[in-house]
């Protein structure tokens, strides 16, 4: 094992060893390596004179670029837009964010957190989540209303098993006893990693205050019981909150609530502020010892360096002008309102009885979707003969689930998408309406 290596996992055994338990073998092996990048810094401190360091080429003491591209980005300077970005992110970009996240999650402010790493978006978040911290056969546990890529990263990739638990109880809450359950289960194992995902996708459901306290509550009578736990907050769609729900993450509420708990948070601008195209996410730790904090973000830039490098600097640029601009919570505020908006009117659509026969909804309020159960028809079925005969596009899900992303159908068109829905159901089981 390289010895910058055996100096992180030493810090982290030495300040928190369930967190080292934690670690997967390979996060274990993870560093970051005191190579070019390294000598590359520190040369840009220094090197007054000439700098030799970095793969990038200049002219004129700027980077060289094309003026085609330029032309199209003449209001940034070229400093910020060509060269590589750090691979933790524009320290600019990452102190913004960790203001951002205070400010909209005040239970954050006495707690103990890293500054957010720039990751590739969400995904590239969540799979360094996995890189570090999960081993073969080592448990997931998870809603069984759940995103399908989870899979991807952390079971294709990284051999995860998945325990499910059913999303919502009889009376339509958050399952907190079924989350428990299925930790418990496991408790055998010594660790497992719970994922979170709230706003949530399918569902576009959102515990509120009575639900997060639960939660909290019984991840730390697991914890009292001997068992480590990662506990990831998805807040892919974090802010869309419209009607009874918590207001903030719950990574701010379970921060520092145990040492054998381990919380990290993964977001990004990329829904919340709609720049999906940009691919600027982060990933945050939570833990009382900055020096843990600090061997886990030096080993998640060596994922970082022997992955992707780094992620855009032009997205970054352009999202730090975005948060620095006096216009910027006016017009999300302005967005958030049209979502809020669409929501409640597919509530309004839905509650007025007329397709009962065909479908139930599953709660919801927040986020940019809602899912229907459907009775008597399989949702792929639906989702094909909608597509072939009306041009509607929803998502099927298991046999009965069918997701509608409201987000993307303008308000006054909804009433118009689920009379169409219905007539496909209707079709599909030989009615006519």
């Amino acid at each position: 094992m390289n010895e910058i290596a055996q100096e992180l996992n030493r810090q982290i055994q030495q300040e928190n060893p369930h967190i080292y338990e934690l670690l997967s073998d390979l996060g274990k092996d993870l560093y970051f390596p005191k190579g070019i990048l390294t000598q590359s810094a520190e040369a840009k401190q220094k090197a007054h004179r000439y700098n030799a360091t970095i793969g990038i080429a200049t002219e004129h003491d700027q980077p060289m670029f094309l003026p085609v591209i330029q032309e199209t980005l003449i209001n940034y300077d070229p400093k910020n837009l060509y060269p590589y970005a750090p691979p933790a992110g524009k320290p600019e970009l990452r102190h913004l964010w960790r203001e951002k996240m205070i400010k909209e999650n005040p239970s954050l402010k006495e707690k103990s957190f890293s500054n957010p790493i720039v990751t590739n978006a969400l995904t590239h978040g969540l799979s360094i989540v996995a890189d570090l911290f999960v081993n073969e056969n080592d448990p997931l546990i998870l809603p069984d209303k759940l995103w399908g890529n989870y899979n991807l990263i952390f079971g294709i990739r990284r051999g995860a098993k998945s325990i499910t638990f059913p999303f919502y109880t009889k009376d339509g809450t958050f399952n907190t006893a079924g989350m428990k359950e299925a930790i418990l289960s496991k408790k055998d194992h010594g660790k497992a990693v719970l994922l979170l995902n709230f706003p949530n996708n399918p569902t576009g459901y959102t515990p509120n205050e009575q639900e997060a306290s639960e939660i909290v509550d019984a991840l730390r009578e697991i914890a009292q019981q001997g068992m480590n736990l990662v506990v990831v907050t998805d807040d892919a769609y974090f802010g869309l909150f419209y009607e009874d729900s918590i207001k903030e993450s719950l990574f701010a509420k379970i921060a520092n609530i145990h040492p054998r708990i381990l919380a990290i948070k993964a977001d990004g601008a990329t829904k919340e502020d709609f720049v999906w195209g940009f691919r600027v996410g982060f990933i945050t730790y939570a833990c009382e010892h900055p020096a843990v904090l600090t061997a886990l973000e030096n080993k998640t830039l060596g994922i970082i360096r022997g992955t992707i490098s780094s992620a855009s600097h032009p997205s970054q640029t352009f999202l730090i002008n975005a948060l620095q601009s006096t216009e910027f919570e006016a017009q999300r505020a302005e967005k958030f309102e049209l979502l809020k908006k669409r929501a409640c009117r597919v509530k309004q659509i839905l509650d007025q009885g007329d397709y009962n026969d065909a479908w139930g909804y599953y709660p919801f309020n927040s986020g940019y979707f809602m899912c229907l159960k459907l009775q008597g028809v399989k949702a792929e079925a639906l989702r094909l003969h909608l597509l072939e005969h009306y041009g509607v596009g929803v998502i099927s899900l298991g046999d009965n689930d069918v997701r509608v992303a409201f987000s993307c159908v303008e308000e006054q068109e909804l009433k118009q998408l689920f009379d169409l829905i219905y007539q496909g159901f209707k079709d599909l089981i030989g009615q006519k309406i």
